[in-house]
């Protein structure tokens, strides 16, 4: 019998008495919280460094985009923080030109890569013993530096000796590619395309050999065909990867910046300027830090909320389609 609560310990025969439940559960309680502080104990360094690197600039950022900013001699100073820096941004004809091209630019290479990824990954998955160098071949454009790429694109599309100017010239007259506004804008999202479509396939691969073999019998005995199959059996299954996919590319291809700044730096004209090449102009070209923080805090905003919008559609037709 327990001394402290007077409740008999049940014992064994032969044997030692058995632990207090509650006892027990009291240490495995203390054993856990030890081991939280332990843990929150040696990640408290990284998570130091990631909101000195990280939280702090972008809350710094939102910060500097209500303010008045003096610059001078000796830095700048805050002289009053209000709206005018979104004020005047709303009425800027060149924002609006730079979140046009931003916004048909992540449209345009996010569906093609899509489409393009899907396709790669659907025959992938049928390769047998080929699929780890065919994978291996994939990776060389994603692995290429941003900058390297572009500028590989910028010597293809050169008006003098670029290979895409002497095959235009075999049908006629080649065009400027990066010396006119929608050969340039083309040449753009070609060049993305071809760098980020083996990354959108590795991804919808990685769902696809997810996808258990009973669906496709099950679908077969039913009759369907392969496109039948496609829409019914693999799209559904594969939606919480492609959500995946879609997500990367959209805050990746909103945020565009060192390939357009490569190939055309958001020329000609400002036909190929991002909204992230406009915030670096006004911010580091043209030293307003006011008004470029205001470019890069509605920029992560637009972005935010079009992820939110997103996340929120797919919610809901998951749960239509479970119901």
């Amino acid at each position: 019998m327990s001394a402290a609560t007077g409740v008999r310990t049940p014992t064994r025969p032969g044997g030692p008495p058995h632990a207090d439940p509650v006892a027990r559960r009291t240490g495995r309680n203390r054993l856990d919280r030890l081991r939280a502080r332990s843990a929150w104990g040696f990640a408290a360094p990284a998570l130091l460094v990631v909101a000195a690197v990280t939280i702090f600039p972008v809350v710094y950022s939102i910060v500097l985009s209500f303010a008045d900013v003096e610059i001078g001699y000796d830095g700048f100073a805050i002289q009053g923080f209000g709206f005018d820096n979104y004020a005047a941004l709303v009425q800027s004809a060149d924002w609006y030109r730079a979140l046009g091209f931003t916004f048909l630019y992540t449209i345009v290479t996010v569906f093609v890569e899509l489409v393009l990824g899907m396709l790669v990954a659907l025959v992938l998955e049928r390769l047998g013993a080929t699929r780890g160098w065919m994978l291996a071949l994939m990776l060389v454009p994603w692995s290429l530096v941003t900058i390297v790429n572009a500028q590989l694109w910028k010597y293809v599309y050169d008006s003098t000796y670029g290979v895409a100017t002497w095959f235009f010239a075999l049908f006629g007259e080649a065009p400027v590619i990066l010396g006119e506004p929608v050969p340039a804008i083309t040449g753009l999202m070609v060049a993305d395309i071809w760098k980020t479509t083996p990354f959108v396939a590795i991804i919808l691969l990685a769902g696809l050999v997810q996808i258990s073999e009973d669906h496709y019998e099950a679908a077969e005995l039913d009759g369907a065909n392969g496109w039948q199959t496609f829409w019914r059996v693999v799209l559904p299954q594969l939606a919480p990867t492609l959500t995946i996919a879609v997500l990367f590319r959209i805050l990746q291809a909103f945020g565009v910046f060192d390939l357009p700044f490569v190939l055309t730096n958001g020329g000609p004209g400002t036909s190929t300027q991002s909204l992230a090449i406009m915030g670096y102009k006004v911010l580091f070209q043209d030293i307003n830090i006011g008004p470029g923080a205001a470019i890069a805090t509605s920029t992560a905003l637009i972005v935010a909320a079009g992820c939110l919008l997103f996340l929120r559609a797919f919610r809901n037709q998951a749960k239509g389609g479970e119901a």
